[in-house]
């Protein structure tokens, strides 16, 4: 897996299995996973024109799983746990339904699921945005929230429940994440997206990490490949 942004899109790449609740949701296998932001005043009469025309103008042709948002991209929050990396934008609005806001979820595993794990893992991460939500005193969630469950390589994984390796790992993640996507969002001063990287040096906890002169590098990356 690799991922990049733009000032509008988020884009992961990688060889998936992946199960997706949003625009043309489903399962199956993908190449492209992608997050966009659309204008807020955006008309919502032809989301799957619009996926596709992001696809296409990336050069990722109909192989993509696309989710969209009118959530700034920089407020992205970036979590990685183990195996697990999880993406989220999140933004509430004053006027439910119509302007509720979005929660859009992306997880990706670096080891295999089967189908049926990739649905708990879609489950597990709703349910822990639900957590997160009503902690913070918030609705459970909006109207238009999705998730998508991701993973690549061989099967090894047969379930992904809260307590299982992968479920953990999801939950932990959607519960640091939300709420701190959602006070990104809130802030309206962040200009760039944010990493997470779950250590257990000192003791088990979340750490903010930063890209910049990362030793890591490529696990991330700037512009399109693969």
């Amino acid at each position: 897996m690799r991922y990049y942004h733009t000032p509008d899109t988020l884009f992961v790449r990688g060889t998936f299995r992946a199960a997706s609740t949003g625009i043309s949701g489903g399962i199956r296998d993908t190449a492209t996973i992608f997050n966009h932001t659309v204008p807020v005043d955006w008309s919502h009469d032809e989301p799957k024109k619009e996926i596709a025309r992001i696809a296409a103008l990336a050069g990722y042709g109909t192989d993509t799983v696309g989710l969209l948002t009118a959530v700034p991209m920089p407020t992205l929050c970036v979590l990685q746990y183990d195996f697990i990396t999880v993406f989220i934008t999140a933004g509430m609005r004053e006027h439910p339904p119509h302007a509720a806001g979005t929660i859009n979820i992306i997880v990706c595993s670096s080891e295999g699921m089967t189908d049926s794990a990739l649905l708990e893992t879609i489950m597990v991460a709703s349910e822990a945005k639900a957590e997160a939500m009503i902690g913070l005193g918030r609705d459970a969630g909006t109207p238009t929230d999705a998730v998508v469950a991701a993973c690549e390589g061989e099967v090894r994984h047969q379930y992904a429940g809260r307590i299982a390796e992968p479920g953990r790992r999801v939950r932990d993640a959607v519960l640091k994440g939300v709420p701190e996507a959602l006070r990104r969002y809130e802030s309206g001063t962040v200009t760039e997206p944010a990493f997470f990287i779950y250590s257990r040096f000192k003791g088990e906890h979340w750490v903010a990490w930063s890209p910049h002169n990362c030793p890591y590098y490529p696990c991330h990356f700037r512009g399109p490949a693969m």
